[in-house]
């Protein structure tokens, strides 16, 4: 699959909006719960962005009023109670694979958050790369408060990075709900929105990232992952391959072409 246009996936909502993808959940009646059915076509579609060169950024945006209420009960978490150990650990690998999918698609994701967004929608969202919320939003890590460890999805890897280890610690070990303004001081949103623009919101700035060098932010992508595993000596030489990389693109020639004519560059991602 490299072009998107035609894209009709069976189990969640998906639209184009120039070179901007947009992604939503379509449960809004039980607050848009995940099934083991979207969770595998929500890494499918993942998987295959990056030879996707129609679209340039993605909005994983709410439904209804919430963005999503984390695995359906009745049908996740009841069959999971008959499952043998080698059923769960391809269940929790599965998981896993959509956040790896996400990390992995060279694209920007915008997590556009309304209300519920809780569980697996909590982790979607902590994949993401920006965060837009309302002040509806409630967040929650509720994996203790049904049995299980904090650490799922990689969590305990990623939620410390963006928030500190001790908030995420309280977060995974208590499972409370983190309200808006506090994820926002917290740095997990970027900033708050009206409900009413919430997603145009989010649109807008995708669209404005899409506008950029696209190369150039896959490459960016990589490196925000990559480099958590390097020493400072490690990261910066990996970082001047990247901008090496990067100087070889037409669009590194149009953006000083553009500057010498005193225009605005049209970056095009070649």
């Amino acid at each position: 699959m490299t072009d998107m246009s035609h894209f009709q996936p069976l189990h969640f909502r998906w639209r184009m909006e120039g070179d901007v993808a947009v992604v939503s959940l379509d449960r809004p009646d039980r607050k848009n719960p995940l099934t083991f059915e979207s969770y595998a076509e929500l890494r499918d579609m993942f998987r295959a962005l990056p030879q996707c060169d129609d679209v340039k950024a993605v909005v994983f945006a709410s439904n209804g009023g919430n963005f999503c209420s984390g695995g359906d009960v009745h049908d996740i978490i009841g069959p999971l109670i008959d499952k043998d150990m080698k059923g769960l650990l391809a269940f929790t690998r599965l998981t896993g694979d959509l956040v790896k999918s996400m990390v992995a698609c060279g694209k920007p994701v915008i997590a556009a958050v309304d209300g519920v967004c809780v569980g697996a929608g909590a982790i979607i969202a902590m994949a993401s790369d920006l965060r837009l919320a309302t002040v509806n939003a409630k967040t929650a890590f509720l994996f203790t408060r049904v049995g299980l460890a904090g650490c799922d999805m990689g969590a305990c890897a990623i939620l410390p990075r963006i928030i500190g280890q001790g908030r995420a610690a309280e977060l995974l070990y208590t499972g409370r709900s983190m309200s808006a303004e506090e994820g926002e001081k917290w740095g997990f949103y970027n900033r708050i929105v009206d409900v009413e623009i919430l997603e145009s919101d989010a649109i807008a700035l995708a669209k404005r990232i899409a506008a950029g060098p696209n190369f150039g932010h896959m490459m960016t992508k990589t490196m925000l992952v990559q480099e958590w595993n390097m020493g400072i000596e490690q990261a910066i030489e990996a970082e001047a391959q990247a901008q090496a990389l990067c100087m070889q693109t037409a669009d590194f020639k149009r953006a000083y072409d553009a500057f010498v004519a005193r225009e605005k560059p049209v970056f095009k991602g070649d």
